[in-house]
C-alpha cells in the first residue's frame, strides 16, 4: 500500500502543499464530525474527568483543555497535523496537535481525586527491530520517535519519583504513588505502513478495532489484579 500511486500522491501533497494554499475554499473535513458530539453530557462536571491537549503554535507550550473548555475547536486543535490542517484558533491563539508536547499528557492525571492507575494505550510503536531504509519508512520512524518523546519524558519523571518514594527518600504523601500500565500491539502497528495513516478504509479500521479489543482483553486477563495495587509496566527496566 505504501508504494501505490494514491499513497505516493497523498504523501507528496502533504509534504509540498500547505493547507493554507486552499484560501477561502479550505474547510476542516473533521468539523462536521466533531460538531455533532454531545459535549454537554461528556464534559459535564458529574461525568468522568476528561482532558485533551494541544500545542500552542506561538509559544510551543502545551495547552490542556478540561471539562467545559472542551468543544469542537478543542478536539480539532488536539488532532491538527500542520501538514494537513490549518491551525485551529481558540481565544486568539493558534494550536496544532497536542502530540508534539504531550502524547498523551499524563500530568493532568496526577490529581489526588483521580485513581492512582494510569493506563496508556500505545498507537505508536516504542521500538522497531529493523532500521528503516525507504524514505517513507525513515520519515515515519522520525515521526514516531518525535511523538513518543514527550510520553517517555513523563514516564521517566514518574519512574524517578516512584523510585524515591519506594526508597523513602521522599516524604510519604508529598507526591502521589502511581501505577502505570500499557496496552499495545506493537507488532501490528509496526507492520502497518505509513500509508495506512492516510487510508481510513473499512478493512483497516475493522482490523484496528479488533486488534485493540484483543489487546485490551489480553491486558485485563493478565493484569486485572494489578490495578490499584502495582504497576504492570516495568518503568525502571524501560529506561535502563
Amino acid at each position: 500500500m505504501a508504494m501505490t500511486p494514491p499513497a505516493l500522491m497523498a504523501d507528496a501533497a502533504a509534504r509540498m502543499v500547505s493547507p493554507y494554499a486552499y484560501g477561502p475554499f479550505y474547510t476542516n473535513p473533521l468539523r462536521r464530525v466533531v460538531d455533532g458530539f454531545a459535549y454537554d453530557k461528556v464534559c459535564d462536571d458529574h461525568a468522568p474527568y476528561l482532558s485533551v491537549s494541544a500545542t500552542n503554535v506561538h509559544t510551543g507550550k502545551i495547552r490542556i483543555f478540561e471539562r467545559a473548555e472542551i468543544g469542537a475547536d478543542a478536539l480539532l486543535a488536539s488532532a491538527c497535523l500542520p501538514t494537513l490542517f490549518q491551525a485551529v484558533e481558540i481565544d486568539g491563539a493558534h494550536y496544532w496537535d497536542g502530540g508534539y508536547t504531550g502524547n498523551p499528557a499524563l500530568f493532568p492525571l496526577f490529581r489526588d481525586d483521580l485513581p492512582a492507575d494510569i493506563v496508556v494505550v500505545n498507537i505508536n510503536p516504542l521500538e522497531h527491530a529493523e532500521v528503516p531504509r525507504s524514505a517513507q519508512d525513515i520519515q515515519n520512524r522520525i515521526n514516531e520517535i518525535s511523538f513518543n518523546s514527550s510520553l517517555l519524558r513523563e514516564l521517566r519523571a514518574i519512574e524517578f519519583v516512584q523510585r524515591l518514594l519506594a526508597k523513602g527518600r521522599m516524604p510519604e504523601g508529598s507526591m502521589k504513588r502511581l501505577f502505570v500500565h500499557m496496552i499495545s500491539d506493537d507488532a501490528l502497528m509496526g507492520e502497518l505502513s505509513v500509508a495506512t495513516k492516510l487510508a481510513p478504509n473499512p478493512y483497516l479500521l475493522t482490523r484496528l478495532k479488533d486488534a485493540g479489543r484483543a489487546a485490551a482483553d489480553g491486558f485485563i486477563t493478565a493484569h486485572f489484579q494489578d490495578l490499584g495495587a502495582r504497576s504492570s509496566t516495568d518503568l525502571q527496566a524501560m529506561f535502563n
